[in-house]
């Protein structure tokens, strides 16, 4: 009996719990922003390796394919396929019609989270199609390349690997960094045998560091004129060639960013740089890739760390290509993009940061014609509620240090131990964990991937979008008809930015009648008193027009034998897709 009342009460529970969590479903408790029902489930508070990023993206494929198609575009130097989702509303349009934006993760191995926002944001998109009306709207407008990870080797060394928070770079090709003849033969060594590489310290009566006062884990700087008390010796190695240095030939050494086919330069120049332009595997793939779909109008490229929305030029030398007007777009994007994620700043790469030449971002805006930005994921400002000029500025150590006490429990420090070195002694090791400082704690992931997704998405909706606003006829007389159309760009970027109008990357844009006996055509200069000149090189029906500006529009005028009544346009834009667009005229 007792039995027969436990099980129905266990029954009651569970009715009521389904039922309540029905009703929540119902009265719209699950939290806003989120989808309520997600077919694939994935934890946002972990990083995955490579096999684990392929099955997420086969994951999102499989349960959206009336939204997603997957590919591979190459193959790493180690064989692995370098997956690229194009995302878009299929019933809506071919993808490579539409307008395109490309996103991308984890060009350096280290910088790992990129391929998170990036799986995150495919995740976003397509789980909230159905519910959400912004995002429907957009995978109808709009296809989305997203690349997870462009460097698949290097991030799974990082992860799976010894490495510390900066290391490794690069990719994998081997490279004979030390000039010995030797490749790769001097890389980290596990002295401790923690799974971890940390930095090795000695004392010393020699030494310019001291114990902070407030935390004996962290070494600072003794003050001038005050005894130091250990010497920092790097990270944890051994000299495995007997060259008399430590950790000198490790794994690469060459920057994945420093091969692309502007304003490269050589290593003597650009530290990091390899053979030429587009040299590696990788670079190759993707460049192959971009060159490919012609339609992509707007690029975000996800690094770490600094929390930093950087637009080019990279170097001064290549300030020439971007113009006032273009540098009005950036500046709209990027200040709404520091609205939108606390403690990040819009930042301009050589007068902010560092120069740089032969990178990916600066290629795809002066080689390409994109508008392309820069996220440099992770910044102090995610750790506490603190602002510059407080109690901790940008970047300051300090407070990784507190955060790592408070939040995480002491979980990203490896506590100082003693250990014997062949060649230095006594000495101690510990320091931060891999993981920790440039990439977020667990729990940060999923919130900045958010943040800095929505950014990119609000990037995404202001690449070009071509309207006809209105068409109006008027009778010439002996049979002939005058038609005037208005095309409007309702959003923020132009079709064309000034370098590429210049130096002529893209192609015009084309705006055809079809369907009639054109007999002339005119791009318009001032439609009210009839001052318009006739586009050369082209059939009378189709008018090119070298820029459509943001949030603004151009007048075309065709004449036509006969009366209309229906018009039939088609506009034919690198930048702002091909469409055909019909309607009724409208007598002036």
């Amino acid at each position: 009996m007792q039995k027969n009342i436990l099980l129905l009460i266990s029954c009651i529970v569970l009715t009521f719990s389904s039922t309540f969590a029905q009703k929540q479903e119902d009265l719209g408790l699950r939290a806003l922003g989120t989808p309520p029902n997600p077919k694939v489930k994935v934890a946002w508070n972990r990083y995955y390796t490579y096999d684990e990023v392929t099955s997420i993206c086969r994951q999102i494929q499989k349960a959206y394919p009336d939204l997603v198609t997957i590919e591979s575009i190459g193959k790493s130097y180690q064989g692995k396929d370098i997956w690229a989702l194009t995302i878009t509303d299929f019933k809506a349009g071919k993808p490579e019609t539409k307008p395109a934006f490309y996103i991308d993760g984890n060009i350096h191995s280290n910088e790992i989270q990129g391929t998170e926002v990036a799986l995150y944001t495919a995740w976003y998109l397509t789980e909230n199609y159905k519910d959400v009306k912004f995002i429907k709207e957009l995978l109808q407008e709009r296809t989305f390349y997203i690349l997870p990870t462009i460097n698949p080797d290097g991030r799974d060394d990082f992860l799976k690997n010894l490495n510390n928070a900066n290391t490794p770079r690069s990719g994998l090709v081997p490279i004979d960094d030390d000039g010995d003849g030797l490749i790769d033969e001097d890389d980290f060594d596990d002295l401790n045998g923690d799974g971890e590489i940390t930095f090795m310290r000695r004392k010393s009566k020699t030494g310019r560091y001291i114990p902070h006062p407030n935390d004996p884990r962290q070494m600072i700087m003794a003050k001038p004129g005050e005894p130091g008390e250990y010497e920092l010796l790097g990270y944890e190695g051994l000299d495995n060639d007997g060259d008399g240095f430590v950790n000198e030939d490790r794994k690469g050494y060459y920057d994945p960013n420093r091969d692309w086919g502007w304003g490269w330069q050589p290593d003597y120049i650009q530290f990091g740089a390899n053979k030429y332009p587009f040299s590696l595997p990788e670079s190759r793939a993707v460049a192959d890739f971009v060159m490919k779909h012609p339609n992509i109008a707007g690029s975000q490229h996800y690094h770490n760390y600094g929390g930093m929305l950087l637009r080019g030029p990279g170097s001064e030398e290549d300030a020439f290509t971007f113009t006032p007007s273009d540098i009005a777009v950036y500046d709209v994007l990027g200040k709404t993009g520091e609205k939108m994620i606390p403690g990040y700043k819009y930042l301009i790469s050589y007068k902010d940061l560092y120069s740089t030449y032969g990178d990916f971002s600066n290629w795809m805006h002066a080689g390409r014609g994109v508008v392309s930005f820069v996220n440099e994921l992770m910044t102090s400002y995610l750790l506490f509620d603190s602002k510059e000029g407080t109690a901790f500025g940008r970047f300051d150590n300090n407070e990784f240090y507190e955060f790592d006490k408070l939040l995480l429990f002491g979980d990203a420090f490896v506590e100082w131990k003693p250990f014997k070195h062949p060649n230095y002694g006594d000495i101690e090791v510990g320091g931060f964990k891999k993981n920790y400082v440039r990439n977020y704690p667990g729990f940060l992931i999923e919130q900045d991937a958010h943040r800095n997704m929505a950014f990119t998405l609000f990037h995404a909706y202001h690449i070009p979008k071509l309207e006809v606003l209105e068409v109006k006829s008027k009778s010439l007389g002996n049979g002939l008809t005058q038609i005037t159309a208005t095309i409007a760009n309702t959003r923020l970027i132009p079709t064309h930015l000034a370098h590429d109008i210049k130096y002529k990357i893209n192609p015009p844009n084309l705006i055809t009648l079809k369907g009639e006996n054109v007999l002339a055509g005119m791009l318009m200069e001032n439609a009210d008193f009839g001052i318009g000149k006739e586009i050369k090189g082209f059939p009378p029906a189709t008018i090119a027009v070298e820029n459509i500006a943001g949030m603004g529009s151009v007048k075309v005028r065709w004449v036509v034998r006969g009366n209309p009544k229906n018009y039939n346009i088609e506009i034919n834009s690198a930048k702002g897709g091909l469409k055909t667009h019909t309607g009724t005229i409208q007598a002036e």
